[in-house]
């Protein structure tokens, strides 16, 4: 794993520079950018509202939106490789994806000004990302961290009771909780879960959803902070898209996914010389010779069944414009 990236992050943090990086699943490739060096011709950002753009001035309509996903044969596959290592007790949860060919009328930078999200992302000629989930906060030595786990669509009858008392979801739900939380204990002391499986809602032209989160918090301990670097390949990557055991469990997403994330599931982080924002890089968009291709997937567990999971994957081809 190349440690350049990340201790530019280490020094630059220490510096009090403001600056943005992007950070590749794997981990191999972070890209590292001083805000004052970014030209938004090439890099357009909006993190929680600080953003190196402006509005577009004419927004053009949604009018074209079609999903070409992955055959059921390959996603079963793959889907039937999980559920061997789920009863091996090699993993115990594991977010599977897969990229979805797409067609649209509108190109990436529109989708970037267009989409309403948290973490927006805009790479010239690469990809777009327009994401709900935070990774990690730190602010005034405090560590946070909201896990998202549990998607249905609001049209569902009695949806936020359905999303809530499903035992998959549930289960699956508190895996990741208790991930992040160790993960956090790493780095940080007085791990807490302050919030447990609140209800969020995502609007979107094509369905408005729910989505279940809770939130996390610790005290970061002396040595990680402002090493931030450090931290963050201690944390990295995120657990709440590769699973638990991390280590194990992303060897075999590897091995059954068969096609390279890139910076899809990875993190964009945004210090602005005090503290630090980051998200996780789902709701993904990336330029390929084939055309647009939409990355998406969801959590499998043992409980999990492969038709309900595949349409899941697909129903996360949405992109959050009202």
């Amino acid at each position: 794993m190349s440690k350049s990236g990340f201790e530019l992050i280490n020094e630059l943090t220490r510096k009090n520079t403001p600056f943005l990086c992007l950070i590749d699943f794997k981990g191999e490739s972070p890209m590292v950018y001083t805000l004052e060096n970014i030209d938004p011709a090439n890099l357009k950002y909006n993190i929680n509202g600080i953003s190196n753009v402006k509005a577009l001035q004419e927004t053009p309509k949604l009018t074209h939106w079609e999903k070409q996903p992955v055959d059921q044969h390959r996603y079963r596959k793959a889907f039937d490789l999980v559920q061997r290592h789920l009863h091996y007790g090699d993993t115990f949860l594991l977010n599977l994806t897969f990229p979805t060919l797409l067609k649209t009328n509108l190109d990436l930078d529109q989708i970037f000004h267009l989409s309403q999200a948290r973490y927006k992302i805009w790479v010239k000629d690469r990809f777009v990302t327009f994401s709900p989930e935070p990774f990690i906060k730190i602010e005034n030595g405090v560590i946070s961290s909201y896990p998202m786990k549990g998607t249905i669509r609001t049209s569902e009858p009695d949806a936020a009771n359905v999303i809530l008392n499903n035992r998959k979801e549930s289960e699956e739900h508190l895996t990741i909780v208790d991930l992040i939380r160790n993960d956090l204990a790493m780095v940080a002391e007085d791990i807490c879960v302050d919030r447990f499986r609140y209800l969020e809602k995502i609007r979107t032209t094509q369905s408005d959803l729910l989505q279940v989160s809770s939130k996390i918090t610790g005290k970061v301990k002396p040595e990680f902070f402002p090493n931030l670097g450090d931290l963050l390949q201690r944390l990295l990557p995120a657990g709440s898209i590769s699973g638990a055991p991390k280590k194990k469990t992303t060897e075999i997403i590897m091995s059954a996914e068969g096609y390279e994330r890139g910076y899809f599931s990875g993190i964009v982080g945004l210090f602005d010389g005090n503290k630090f924002d980051s998200g996780v890089m789902i709701r993904f968009i990336e330029q390929t010779p084939q055309g647009l291709s939409y990355k998406s997937g969801g959590g499998i567990t043992v409980n999990s069944d492969w038709k309900q999971e595949y349409q899941e994957m697909i129903d996360k081809v949405y992109v959050p414009i009202v």
